[in-house]
């Protein structure tokens, strides 16, 4: 398949049910081609958006170069070459929550900083490489890149080390990325969340693995993130937005 002139392609890296899926969903219904890639694309939640919304699942680990290209490559091939690239890989490893400088195992900091930056780093210099080629769309950008990240990229926070290295690393790159392309009319926005971010469960309610079930609007919702994505990707060059911070009515900060 060819890219279109007409129709959009965007690829979301880092499935799982809650961002990625919003994103799926909408950019879908919205009439692009999408594709989602996640380490393990056998997921459920990745084989029912394929089967309800024609999603392209793949495979790929995000922090390896030669996956990347590999994955970057496979979209072209399938689908065409993307303008929407959303990176929404938090990059934690379970053992390094809540622990002090004194107590972080260094090999599990390594492997945060690697899943998230670094693979921020692969994802956005592959789409870079692309986007670069495109032909300016009837908004004057020629692709849009985003990066999800988190509160972390704004401030330290207590026994989080690790994680806000890798926040700020993420953000460190969003904004000379943004700097060096969107004079290239590729547009870059960084989105930290400071937030819980709950999804719907089967039953129909709000919830987060770690944090509960929404009361009153009190974490983030997906499908409204994934609106300001799909927003952020429409926006004229001549009012693009660099960083958009989102955080539910009721948060702290």
């Amino acid at each position: 398949m060819t890219q279109s002139s007409v129709q959009d392609v965007a690829l979301v890296v880092g499935g799982g049910p809650g961002i990625s899926s919003s994103c799926a969903r909408l950019l879908t219904k919205s009439g692009m081609r999408v594709a989602v890639a996640a380490r393990d694309p056998d997921k459920p939640v990745l084989q029912a958006l394929e089967k309800a919304h024609g999603v392209r699942r793949y495979g790929c680990d995000a922090s390896d170069p030669e996956a990347v290209q590999q994955l970057f490559n496979n979209v072209v091939r399938d689908l065409g070459a993307p303008t929407l690239v959303v990176h929404n890989i938090d990059g934690r490893v379970a053992g390094i929550f809540g622990k002090t400088i004194v107590e972080a195992d260094p090999a599990m900091a390594f492997e945060t900083l690697r899943n998230s930056a670094h693979s921020a780093f692969l994802v956005g210099q592959q789409a870079a490489r692309l986007m670069r080629e495109n032909k300016p769309a009837a908004n004057g950008a020629k692709g849009t890149i985003i990066f999800t990240n988190a509160s972390a990229a704004l401030k330290g926070f207590p026994s989080s080390g690790a994680f806000a290295m890798a926040c700020h690393a993420k953000a460190g790159l969003a904004e000379s990325m943004a700097r060096e392309l969107m004079p290239q009319g590729i547009h870059v926005a960084s989105v930290p969340i400071d937030a819980a971010i709950g999804w719907t469960q089967e039953d129909g309610t709000r919830a987060h693995r770690r944090a509960g079930t929404t009361i009153d609007d009190d974490m983030a919702d997906p499908d409204h993130i994934a609106e300001t994505y799909l927003q952020l990707h429409r926006q004229h060059r001549s009012t693009w937005a660099f960083e958009v911070v989102l955080r539910p009515w009721v948060e702290k900060w």
